[in-house]
């Protein structure tokens, strides 16, 4: 059972970095992302196009995937600056499940509905402790969730850039009559979430289930992880993708519970949305 729970550590590492990149997006640009992994699924399934039918070098291919994955998200962040300014979160916030429909669906045109070969990045143990095996994509998946964070929160208190976006999200239309430049930081801000779920899916997808929808359905794990902090602290969003992770790992060695384990994360977010709602049943309780 501990080793299941750390082949799902690697899983959490992926939720951790995809829910940062959820939690970045609401705090920042003010919306919820549900393209954010779907970018990065096509991304990685151009990266593998490109390596197995048109025979390129397996990195550059995986680089180009990952910044196809940036770039996608770039335009759909410079559509949403342009048109959707002044509409509010939920509004903004539905483009992206229309987008999300969209990839599912191209990747299905023009690569087919079944998993890709996708070729490891990673392969192999990185440590064992006795009889458990903790491989690379663990380690590296889990590091890349804490250096994310710790990289964010440093952008956001210590340079110019991220005390600009702090005020566009804070107050976004004083910020613009200061002469911060809006549009051009939001699509920035799409742009580097998407190279980095991009980076994290091309890493994980290998060991993972790698057809289309599974990858971009990866969004639902990340949200209950972001949940977890309100979509505002990174800190407990990474705790949650791990967590998540490590209680998947370990339902998958039981029998009775490996079935539940791909409904958790819908039971996650139900709960946690009834506990933040807990406040304000008990002030009409009293």
């Amino acid at each position: 059972m501990l080793q299941g729970a750390l082949a799902g550590l690697a899983a959490g590492g992926l939720y951790a970095v995809l829910a940062v990149c959820l939690t970045l997006m609401s705090r920042l640009v003010r919306v919820v992302n549900f393209a954010q992994s779907a970018t990065g699924m096509f991304g990685c399934y151009v990266a593998v196009f490109l390596a197995v039918d048109l025979g390129l070098p397996m990195w550059l291919a995986t680089v180009a995937g990952i910044l196809l994955g940036g770039l996608l998200s770039a335009l759909l962040g410079w559509i949403v600056s342009t048109w959707l300014a002044e509409a509010d979160t939920g509004t903004r916030s539905a483009v992206t499940v229309a987008v999300l429909l969209l990839l599912i669906s191209l990747s299905f045109i023009l690569f087919g509905n079944k998993p890709q070969p996708f070729h490891p990045i990673l392969d192999g143990p990185a440590v064992t402790v006795g009889s458990v095996v903790i491989s690379q994509v663990t380690v590296v998946t889990v590091a890349l969730a804490v250096l994310v964070a710790l990289a964010s929160r440093l952008v956001l208190s210590r340079t110019p850039a991220g005390v600009q976006l702090r005020a566009l999200s804070e107050r976004p239309t004083t910020a613009e009559l200061l002469g911060i430049p809006a549009k051009r930081l939001s699509v920035a801000v799409w742009a580097v979430t998407g190279v980095v779920s991009t980076l994290v899916i091309s890493i994980v997808a290998p060991s993972q289930s790698n057809d289309a929808t599974s990858l971009a359905m990866l969004v639902v794990p990340a949200a209950a992880a972001a949940l977890l902090g309100g979509f505002r602290r990174l800190d407990l969003a990474v705790a949650g993708g791990l967590g998540l992770g490590l209680i998947q790992g370990a339902a998958a060695q039981v029998d009775g519970l490996s079935v539940v384990r791909y409904f958790l994360p819908f039971v996650v977010i139900v709960a946690l949305l009834l506990w933040s709602q807990r406040k304000e049943v008990w002030d009409a309780a009293r």
